[in-house]
C-alpha cells in the first residue's frame, strides 16, 4: 500500500513542511482593542515560517511569529517590531494554536488592524477557516525543534520546564489553580497525535472574572469582551447560557495558549513541556531561556542554507509580493 505524503505514519508528525491551498478571510472584533479587524490566510513558500502582515499600515511591515518579535504579553501575546512601535498584531496565540495544530508550517497572515480577531474566544473557528482552505504538502523537510536537556523557568505564580522525550510528537502538561469554585485546581496532559488538538482543545475558550473588568478596561484592555467571545465568571458563577463546553474547558485553555505561544519557536517540539499556573508572560520567558541554552536543543534537520534577514527566511520575498 502506497501512502501519500499527507498521511500521519501512526502517532508521527506530518514530515514534510505544509501549506495552506487556497487564500480565506474572516472578519471579527478584537478581544482587548474592540476594533473591527479583517484577517486573510495565504499560501506561503517553503521554510517562510508563519508570518503577519498589517496591510493597513505604510510599506505594509511584516511581522515574523517569533518568540524575538514579542513585545507584550498583559492577557495575551502581541507582536511587533522594534524599529516600529505602530507595527504589532496582538493575540495571536489562538491562530498560532490552530496552526500547529493543524499542521501548518508557512502562511502569511494579512491584518487590516492591530489585533487578530478574538472570533468566539477560542481556536475553533480558526481550526475551520485552515480546513477550509486545505492543505498543500511541500518539498522541503519539517523542520522540529528537538529538546536534549532540561530547561526550567519559574516566577512568582508558577513554572515551565522543558523535557527530553521519546515520543515523536509533542507531549504538553498544564496545572492551573485559581480561588473561585468554578476552577479550583485542574490538570490535564495532551499528546498532539493527529486530531488530538481539534477534538481536545480547540472549542476551549478564553475566560475571565466580571471582578476584573473594569481595571482591565482602565488598562486598554478587553474593550471587545463579551459573552460572545469568552467564558465569563461572577464567583462561582458561569455567566454564559449553556455553560461550558467541556468540564475542564479553563486548564484545556490554558493548554491551548500554551501551544500557540510556543509556536513561536517556529518549528514543532519533540520532547515534553510541563507548566504549573502558567500564562502568556511565563511562556514567553521560558522561550527565551530555553534558546539562551544552546545545549539544551537543537533542530532537525538544519536550516537550509537561505538568507535570513530580520529573522525572516529569504522565500520570504516571494510570498510578500502575493496581492492583497
Amino acid at each position: 500500500m502506497q501512502l501519500s505524503l499527507d498521511t500521519h505514519l501512526g502517532d508521527s508528525v506530518q514530515p514534510f513542511q505544509r501549506t495552506l491551498r487556497a487564500a480565506i478571510g474572516c472578519t471579527g472584533v478584537g478581544l482587548h482593542s474592540g476594533r473591527k479587524v479583517s484577517l486573510t490566510l495565504r499560501p506561503a513558500a517553503e521554510h517562510v515560517g508563519i508570518v503577519f502582515r498589517r496591510v493597513d499600515l505604510p510599506d505594509q511591515p511584516l511581522i515574523a511569529a517569533r518568540w524575538e518579535h514579542i513585545v507584550d504579553t498583559r492577557r495575551n501575546t502581541t507582536l511587533g517590531l522594534p524599529d516600529r512601535p505602530e507595527a504589532r498584531v496582538g493575540t495571536v496565540e489562538h491562530l498560532l494554536a490552530a496552526l500547529a495544530g493543524s499542521d501548518v508550517d508557512n502562511a502569511l497572515i494579512d491584518v487590516d488592524g492591530p489585533e487578530v480577531p478574538i472570533m468566539d474566544g477560542s481556536a475553533a473557528p480558526f481550526v475551520f477557516l485552515v480546513e477550509c482552505a486545505g492543505f498543500v504538502t511541500q518539498g522541503a523537510v519539517r523542520r522540529v525543534l528537538e529538546i536534549v536537556r532540561p530547561v526550567r523557568v519559574e516566577d512568582e505564580s508558577g513554572s515551565i520546564t522543558f523535557l527530553p522525550d521519546l515520543s515523536s510528537v509533542p507531549v504538553y502538561e498544564m496545572d492551573i489553580e485559581f480561588p473561585s469554585s468554578a476552577i479550583r485546581r485542574q490538570h490535564r496532559l495532551v499528546r498532539l497525535v493527529p486530531g488530538a488538538f481539534k477534538r481536545d482543545l480547540a472549542r476551549a475558550r478564553t475566560f475571565g472574572f466580571v471582578e476584573e473588568l473594569d481595571a482591565l478596561r482602565d488598562a486598554g484592555l478587553a474593550r471587545g469582551g463579551s459573552l460572545d467571545n469568552a467564558v465569563v465568571l461572577r464567583g462561582a458563577t458561569v455567566l454564559n447560557v449553556g455553560g461550558l463546553r467541556y468540564t475542564d474547558e479553563f486548564v484545556r485553555h490554558k493548554l491551548l495558549d500554551l501551544i500557540g505561544d510556543l509556536a513561536l519557536a517556529g518549528a514543532p517540539l519533540r520532547g515534553r513541556v510541563v507548566a504549573r499556573r502558567a500564562g502568556h508572560r511565563l511562556n514567553a520567558l521560558a522561550l527565551r531561556a530555553l534558546f539562551a541554552d544552546g545545549t539544551a536543543y537543537r533542530f532537525t534537520p538544519a536550516l537550509p542554507a537561505c538568507a535570513i534577514r530580520d529573522g525572516i527566511a529569504a522565500p520570504l520575498a516571494a510570498a510578500a509580493a502575493a496581492p492583497v
